[in-house]
């Protein structure tokens, strides 16, 4: 198995060079964060708040305990954030802050897969340039005795490392914006929740009509 990989490699660096096999190990880069980004979508629930949405929906509605029980039901990552908006941290800023934090783990890779996708067109053109050139000083070396063949051949093999760089940042590119897209949601939905929460009509009844009382005295 290691040989035939050593074999790949090496076909790899005929037909393209250098670019080539670095194209391809940022390829398996790439792909190994898409994999894992995936899976910590899956596994922190990102886009799963129905309890979480029934709670906060309870706490507008002056339902206190069932807003509560419905929290309780709640799975997601978010849960913390919204239990101190709804315990009296009612500093927005503060919840922000936690709320951030968390998006910080999720946008973790992010800026690799970024680079990657800016990063592989260019290294795609660099290849081909420097096939171009190898293709042309093959041109030269043959002299009057000049092959079309040779010509071809070496344009075809410089335009592979353009194909490559491009075929590593299309789906990377697709794939960033898509988990960057469903992170710009989930702070969007943070940011309702909590300040649905903080909202005089998600506030206590009860500390209300006090608050009223003192101004009325």
């Amino acid at each position: 198995m290691i040989g035939g990989l050593r074999d790949v490699l090496f076909r790899l660096a005929d037909l393209g060079g250098p670019v080539v096999l670095i194209l391809a190990g940022l390829s398996v880069l790439a792909l190994a964060v898409i994999l894992y980004k995936l899976w910590q979508f899956t596994v922190t629930g990102v886009g799963r708040h129905a309890a979480l949405c029934d709670a906060v929906a309870a706490w507008d509605a002056g339902d206190r305990a069932a807003a509560r029980a419905a929290l309780a039901r709640s799975t997601s990552y978010l849960k913390p954030v919204i239990d101190m908006a709804m315990s009296g941290q009612r500093n927005a800023a503060r919840l922000d802050a936690e709320a951030e934090t968390r998006f910080a783990r999720l946008e973790s890779g992010f800026r690799f897969l970024d680079t990657v996708a800016q990063i592989s067109p260019l290294l795609g053109l660099f290849g081909t340039v420097l096939g171009m050139i190898s293709a042309f000083q093959a041109l030269q070396a043959a002299g009057a005795q000049v092959d079309p063949s040779i010509l071809a051949g070496g344009i075809w093999v410089a335009l592979l490392t353009t194909a490559a760089g491009l075929a590593v940042a299309m789906p990377t590119a697709l794939a960033l914006s898509w988990f960057e897209a469903r992170t710009e949601a989930e702070r969007i939905f943070t940011e309702k929740a909590v300040h649905t929460v903080l909202s005089p009509s998600g506030a206590d009844p009860v500390s209300a009509s006090v608050h009223g009382a003192s101004a009325h005295a």
